[in-house]
């Protein structure tokens, strides 16, 4: 049996959560079904995710957590310890904690990252043209279905015009 909760008493987010704009302001509980309410106060009332670094500290779970992003890193080579050069200064990063959860509101795992604030960068002289490529699989499927095609038609000794009319 799924817990009564009165809709004008039961917050939708914690009052931690530091929402500027909650959805408290625009959706009530009375709008979800029973089993998608007790969802909702399972997340909102149980879990309240650090402000700071000190908040952090003090816990074990975001400790281990921490700990886990920081192996995973060195275990895929991500980074190396290395010594600045002169005149050089390191860029800045930030530390990222959230928590993930299971379908029914329990907690799954704590998870810390660390993302580098690369928008500190100077063009030639931290990077030089540095970007990844980045394809839709559908338009790789395109391309290579066009040249298969082409190929073909070749093979069979039709032309690049018939190729390109089929």
């Amino acid at each position: 049996m799924l817990p009564s909760i009165d809709s004008n008493q039961a917050p939708i987010h914690s009052a931690n959560s530091g929402t500027i704009y909650p959805i408290s302001n625009d959706v009530s509980y009375a709008s979800f079904s029973l089993n998608h309410q007790a969802y909702l106060v399972g997340i909102t009332s149980l879990i309240i995710k650090p402000q700071t670094f000190s908040q952090v500290v003090k816990s074990e779970k975001w400790r281990e957590a921490m700990r886990k992003e920081i192996t995973a890193l060195e275990q895929n080579g991500s980074w190396t310890l290395e010594s600045l050069p002169p005149g050089k200064r390191a860029m800045d990063f930030k530390r990222v904690y959230k928590i993930k959860c299971k379908q029914d509101g329990t907690i799954k795992r704590y998870k810390a990252r660390l993302v580098a604030k690369d928008f500190t960068q100077i063009e030639g002289l931290d990077y030089h043209k540095t970007f990844a490529h980045v394809a839709k699989l559908v338009t790789v499927r395109v391309l290579l279905a066009v040249a298969s095609m082409i190929m073909t038609l070749k093979k069979e000794g039709k032309g690049m015009e018939t190729a390109l009319l089929s």
